[in-house]
């Protein structure tokens, strides 16, 4: 069984930049200064092995026992987004940011208080068909209860190969009762880019997340949209926990006029990126933006570069404020890590981590719900905030 990764569901705030090497961003030294490695800790796991090899009365796994080491190094950086992969969890990895991957289909998060929840069931999933709902407490998966367990351990136990069973147990606020499924796990194809016209002629997208191929589909429902002369869009980035820097940088660039997407900076305030928006294509059409406290990391750097730059009011509530960026790095014999080695500031220059991007007009759903997804479309007064919005602009 893998020991993590966001490919059977998908965790809550990811950021990735495009594959590099450790070379791209640091220099290496011959002569680390780190201690990891020093005789004393040498010594130390000399002689933990040999009272295992002398005691430990069941049979050893030597590389489940290695693996665990460079886990224990990642774990030590107390930083739940920098991790270790092996080789087929990077494979996964690279397969789940293409869109596609076997799984059961759900976007997932963890709060401060460690509670697994549901955030949105993948349109078309087997989670949606097996009747997982958003704002679902995950409780129990196969036969052990996942108090206090962390989000990557969980998401791998709900992982498997495709055609065979997961038990899940949520509880599920809204009827105050536990319920159990048997899911059959399948392929899933995240579609991340939806679209209608609603009425009188007003362009809504709704962004789930962040793959390769979601700025191509943002752009080409913007396009048909332009063809339809419509009144303005309206971006629902609400629950979308965030994805590829690459894909909303795109989407930012098609939209804005010439001028800074973002930028990061690494610990010692050096900047290491620059997102600049080209003259080649900008929007000029009213336009709202959707957020609430789930719209994470990549939706949050698509909201802050609308507000910053003017293209865009957004409406709803703080967005879940995380401002750090992630490098996955491959490794020599195929394994990989995945580190945080940077913030990002908006074009205005802030810093939203663990803060957010304040909305021009706070807006809270029904009864203060905290997820978007189970609102029915007449009762969504963040959406029709947008939509007033939308008149008041033309």
């Amino acid at each position: 069984m893998l020991k993590k990764k966001i490919i059977a569901l998908v965790a809550m705030g990811a950021l990735s930049l495009s594959l590099v090497g450790c070379e791209n961003i640091f220099n290496k030294k011959e002569d680390s200064s780190s201690g990891i490695y020093d005789k004393e800790v040498e010594k130390k796991v000399d002689e933990i092995n040999g009272y295992i090899d002398e005691y430990f009365y069941f049979e050893q796994d030597e590389e489940a026992k290695e693996e665990a080491i460079y886990d224990g190094i990642m774990a030590g950086l107390n930083d739940p987004y920098s991790v270790y992969y092996t080789q087929e969890e990077f494979q996964q990895l690279m397969e789940e940011n293409s869109g596609e991957y076997v799984g059961i289909g759900a976007v997932v998060t963890q709060g401060a208080d460690k509670t697994i929840s549901i955030v949105r069931p993948i349109p078309g999933s087997p989670a949606e068909e097996a009747g997982l709902m958003a704002e679902d407490i995950v409780v129990q998966v196969e036969d052990l209860e996942i108090t206090n367990e962390d989000l990557e351990f969980v998401v791998d136990m709900i992982r498997g190969e495709e055609g065979t069973e997961a038990y899940i147990k949520v509880f599920r606020p809204s009827i105050n009762d536990y319920l159990e499924f048997n899911i059959t796990r399948r392929t899933v194809e995240n579609v991340t880019v939806t679209s209608e016209i609603l009425d009188d002629n007003i362009g809504y997208i709704q962004v789930t997340q962040f793959y390769e191929n979601t700025d191509e589909e943002f752009i080409a429902a913007v396009e048909d949209m332009k063809s339809k002369k419509v009144k303005g869009i309206i971006v629902d980035m609400r629950d979308n926990p965030g994805g590829l820097l690459t894909s909303v940088v795109n989407m930012c660039d098609y939209i804005m006029d010439e001028g800074p997407i973002l930028t990061t900076k690494d610990k010692n305030g050096k900047v290491i990126q620059k997102f600049d928006s080209t003259d080649e294509q900008s929007l000029d059409i009213p336009m709202v933006v959707l957020v609430n406290g789930n719209s994470a990391s990549a939706s949050e750097i698509f909201a802050g570069a609308m507000k910053d730059t003017g293209k865009a009011e957004l409406v709803g509530t703080t967005t879940f404020g995380k401002g750090i960026v992630q490098s996955v790095m491959p490794l020599s014999d195929g394994t990989a890590i995945k580190i945080t080695i940077a913030k990002y500031f908006t074009p205005a220059g802030t810093d939203i981590h663990e803060l957010g991007v304040e909305p021009d007009y706070v807006v809270e759903l029904p009864n203060y719900a905290t997820s978007a997804v189970n609102v029915k479309r007449e009762d969504d007064t963040q959406l029709d905030k947008a939509i007033d919005i939308i008149y008041q602009l033309n």
